[in-house]
């Protein structure tokens, strides 16, 4: 049976640079578990477990920003994926851009609602 899983990545919990990233594969392809995954890899084998940390993506999560960026990290507060992007200066790691276009989609649409809300009351 033909299966899409998706990447894995692991990342030091102190400052969320990312060790291993396993990459999503398609095909007749078996998920590893992560006891499996410290026995194959190793930068985890070199590593104390208790310091990496994993995130688990869909199949074909964030696809554009992995395509687009120059790099990512965990941010280590709020263990969520923070990508940087080609620019000329040094690279600032923020949100996925998919998800800044989601809340910004979602902030339109609130106001457009309240300028309706606003003009339909006068």
């Amino acid at each position: 049976m033909i299966k899409q899983i998706g990447r894995k990545i692991y990342y030091d919990k102190a400052t969320g640079n990312v060790i291993v990233d396993t990459g999503e594969m398609i095909g007749y392809v078996q998920e590893t578990t992560i006891d499996q995954d410290f026995e194959t890899y190793q930068a985890l084998k070199e590593r104390v477990r208790d310091t990496v940390g994993v995130i688990q993506l869909e199949f074909g999560q964030y696809a554009q920003d992995f395509a687009e960026c120059s790099g990512y990290r965990v941010n280590p507060q709020t263990l969520e994926l923070e990508f940087s992007y080609p620019e000329p200066q040094e690279p600032v790691y923020q949100k996925p851009l998919t998800e800044q276009l989601k809340e910004t989609q979602q902030a339109v649409a609130e106001l457009t609602l309240l300028l309706a809300t606003l003009n339909g009351g006068m």
